[in-house]
């Protein structure tokens, strides 16, 4: 090794690699290639394929023609789209609604996380965590079920309670200030579970010498908590942010459709870009429009990844996606 000299172009190549042809790679690492086979395959039929659908959107859809076979009208969906007045509402529900799960996400994920790790008792912190994940694993159809049986306006639990102690029945689904708060409560208390998993394994992966290193110079819990656990686990919870930002204008169709179904009087709080468009393809049967706001949602969604992604890159470059 010389030392004291400046590495030139011979010493480069000296230690690269050279590279192999294309198909010399293929042949050499065949069982990883076909190991990856299966994930390759179902991105192309389910991921790629459809994409050539977005031509819908430019197209009068008919069925006689199929996808390919109708004639073409320009920009007269996004035209369409524009001139019911929806839009605009429905884009604003999807980005507030959004926003929230994520700020709100990120405090209830890593909290929990940050909680269960401190919990001495490994059976309880287990059998904790096991309660936190379950509602993951609910459907929304059942959580849809299970409101209108606590909180129909007739024979709902809470309004049963509310009369028997002498109180006024409230009429939840005629209420529409109030589903916000209900939506949001929904989507924290499925997805924080789930969420602080990733937070806990970051957790459990970081140097407990830091920690130990800690309580020798005399930092208590919530100093360890503040200084050392929580500055860790930023690049896991800005990654989690982007990917969580990708899709801020797709709304949780489950969430917005099963729960609020096809109520108008709470469409103006509720709607989301999702339940808008299977709305217009259900009852229009517009297919050219519905592929127009799909692919309005879709830039939207792609726009704003790309926007964050940079200015996450200028600020740190080792948190950035790509």
């Amino acid at each position: 090794m010389m030392i004291g000299r400046k590495t030139g172009k011979k010493d480069v190549e000296k230690f690269t690699a050279p590279k192999q042809p294309f198909f010399k790679t293929i042949r050499k690492h065949w069982m990883l290639i076909a190991m990856l086979l299966p994930a390759i395959i179902y991105a192309l039929v389910f991921l790629y394929a459809p994409m050539a659908g977005i031509v819908l959107a430019f197209k009068n859809y008919q069925y006689s023609g199929g996808i390919f076979g109708s004639p073409w009208c320009g920009l007269k969906n996004f035209k369409a789209l524009l001139v019911a007045g929806k839009l605009g509402v429905v884009t604003r529900n999807t980005l507030l609604y959004n926003l929230a799960f994520i700020f709100l996400g990120v405090i209830f994920e890593m909290g929990s996380a940050i909680l269960l790790n401190e919990l001495l008792s490994k059976k309880f912190k287990k059998i904790a965590q096991s309660f936190m994940f379950l509602p993951y694993f609910i459907s929304w159809v059942v959580v849809s079920a299970v409101m209108f049986n606590v909180f129909n306006y007739e024979k709902g639990v809470v309004n049963s309670v509310i009369t028997a102690l002498g109180g006024t029945r409230f009429d939840l689904y005629n209420t529409p200030s109030a589903w916000p708060i209900v939506l949001i409560f929904l989507k924290i208390w499925k997805q924080t579970g789930y969420g602080s998993v990733v937070y806990l394994a970051a957790i459990t992966g970081l140097d407990q010498e830091m920690f130990e290193a800690a309580s020798i110079d005399g930092a208590g819990t919530f100093q360890k908590i503040r200084y050392i656990t929580i500055p860790s686990l930023v690049p896991t919870m800005v990654i989690l942010v982007l990917l969580a930002i990708g899709n801020i204008f797709r709304g949780d169709f489950g969430l917005f459709y099963q729960t609020v179904k096809t109520s108008a009087l709470l469409q103006p709080v509720t709607d989301v870009i999702d339940t808008y468009v299977f709305r217009l393809l259900i009852t229009n049967s517009d297919i050219g429009v519905s592929a127009a706001a799909g692919l309005y949602q879709s830039v939207l969604c792609f726009i704003t990844i790309t926007v964050c992604n940079k200015l996450v890159k200028k600020a740190n470059p080792d948190y950035a996606l790509y």
